[in-house]
């Protein structure tokens, strides 16, 4: 199914720094869409700075208008998407703020993100004010439950 260039939505919910759902569509037929915010990897809820993180977002996007260009779908069948609120790119934000991690596998068409994480973790912002930050992709690694256990 081809992805649709741009939505204008309303944020209805956060899921942590790097996640949302949308309401999109036209009244009466509005559509439900979770969305991975593209090139980026906030911490995750339970990590430190993924409370902040999800902060962070849900006070630029939080029951406001998104601008949603979709990239892909991801295989949690999340949209994969370059959002904007309120005129704000929110990746660069996130990025900015030391509350995420610009995701090199996906951040080709971001070029602008590797130095401004460069800046945030020299100035020591965010999760960068850590001695160690774990990547969340290592958090999620070192935490995934075995298979056969609850």
């Amino acid at each position: 199914m081809p992805l649709p260039a741009a939505l204008l939505c309303l944020v209805v919910a956060i899921s942590d720094g790097d996640t949302l759902t949308a309401r999109c569509g036209a009244p009466g037929r509005y559509e439900q869409v979770k969305v991975r915010i593209a090139a980026i990897d906030a911490p995750e809820r339970k990590q430190a700075f993924g409370q902040k993180a999800r902060q962070h977002l849900a006070q630029m996007c939080f029951k406001r208008q998104a601008s949603l260009q979709p990239i892909e779908e991801d295989s949690y069948g999340r949209t994969v998407a370059n959002v904007r609120c309120g005129g704000t790119d929110v990746a660069t934000a996130q990025v900015a703020a030391g509350l995420a991690w610009v995701y090199t596998p996906y951040a080709e068409h971001h070029p602008h993100l590797p130095p401004l994480q460069r800046k945030a973790r020299a100035q020591g912002e965010g999760l960068w004010a850590q001695k160690r930050p774990l990547a969340p992709w290592d958090y999620r690694h070192r935490h995934q439950k075995p298979y056969g256990n609850s």
